[in-house]
């Protein structure tokens, strides 16, 4: 019988093999209770990420951006539902506690961007950091990157939005609130449960749910406009917070309010339901059922435009209720466009010696 790995501080529960690997290993107890030992602590490694460019463009049509940045390839928080976790396969890794643990960084993440925007023929528009994996996940703290990236997009005026589950995006307020006072900078703060042994469950090493409240808060009173993002909404565990999740943003400060509904693509399907009966036996069913019920009676469907709100009954009844406690706290109202204008192209190399300041 194979035995649960269930490290402390990691949400998911096994290695499993990535899905263009040919061979996969199991734990298995050979009765002599070889398994019964307490697992050892599994601690983070950092892996320098080589890529030579920086910028990833998207033309899908349910996403509101058409370009991101990834400081950090696999994440630190563990979230189980990540739906960025099947990407750790394309390395070698394993979608599974290799993504918590194996983190790819980019320390020449700054002067990539310098020269991407320096480009003759770069267009400005709105760059998303955080729609992959955290910017601000605690590597962050040692790293640096984020806060690097955020200087060079403030030299060149160059419009971001944020989206995030961590209190450590407060450090870079100064930059931030500069970069708002311009209209240059949205911030999306990702609030998943406000029931802190869910949390711990969920996303062991993300901020707990009142911290980021708090976060919202010190944002706001920063100037810097804030939606806060119920996402995942997982059917019969956390959507029966709705409406308390978005009342507690509302009053954090939080002006616009966005869900998404659980994604379970590719192994992270597998994951999600090891961690569902290991976590939550008696719930499994009823939540794999209403999963399956809003996505065509499959564990997921990858189709534009239903892939972030479901479809049926039941994804319907969530949207009707998001839909009127959003209007009820004045939560719906539209995004205001950041702007571009005020862009202007870095130098491509800083520490070269420019010629015009001796003119």
């Amino acid at each position: 019988m194979s035995k649960p790995l269930d490290y402390k501080g990691r949400a998911a529960i096994s290695n499993l093999a990535g899905r263009y690997e040919k061979q996969s290993t199991a734990a298995e107890d050979d009765g002599w209770g070889s398994l019964d030992a307490e697992l050892p602590p599994l601690r983070t490694e950092t892996i320098i990420d080589s890529s030579r460019s920086l910028l990833s463009y998207n033309k899908s049509p349910d996403i509101p951006f058409d370009r991101s940045i990834n400081p950090y390839r696999g994440c630190e928080h563990g979230c189980i539902y990540c739906f960025a976790r099947p990407s750790h396969a394309y390395l070698g890794y394993s979608p599974g506690l290799d993504f918590e643990t194996k983190i790819l960084i980019k320390p020449d993440a700054p002067a990539l961007l310098r020269q991407e925007l320096a480009k003759r023929n770069y267009q400005c528009a709105p760059i998303a950091l955080g729609s992959n994996t955290d910017p601000y996940q605690p590597l962050e703290r040692q790293q640096h990157i984020m806060r690097q990236i955020l200087e060079v997009l403030q030299e060149t005026r160059h419009p971001l939005t944020i989206v995030t589950k961590s209190a450590l995006i407060e450090r870079d307020i100064d930059l931030l609130a500069q970069m708002a006072s311009q209209n240059l900078v949205s911030v999306g703060i990702s609030v998943t449960t406000l029931n802190r042994d869910l949390a711990r469950n969920l996303e062991p090493r993300a901020a707990a749910p009142q911290r980021r409240l708090s976060t919202i808060s010190r944002l706001r009173e920063a100037g810097i406009p804030v939606n806060v993002m119920l996402a995942p909404v997982i059917p019969g565990l956390n959507d029966h917070e709705l409406e308390s999740i978005l009342s507690a943003a509302q009053a954090a400060g939080a002006q616009t309010a966005e869900y998404i509904l659980l994604r379970l693509p590719l192994e992270v399907a597998e994951l999600f339901q090891e961690w569902l009966h290991h976590h939550y036996p008696l719930k499994a069913a009823k939540v794999l059922n209403l999963i399956q019920e809003t996505r065509g009676g499959k564990i997921y469907d990858a189709a534009f435009q239903q892939r972030m709100s479901g479809s049926g009954i039941y994804a319907q009844l969530l949207a009707q209720r998001f839909k009127l406690i959003s209007k009820r706290l004045g939560l719906d109202q539209p995004h205001s466009p950041l702007r571009t204008d005020l862009f202007r192209k870095p130098d491509a190399n800083p520490m070269q010696m420019r010629f015009d300041f001796f003119d």
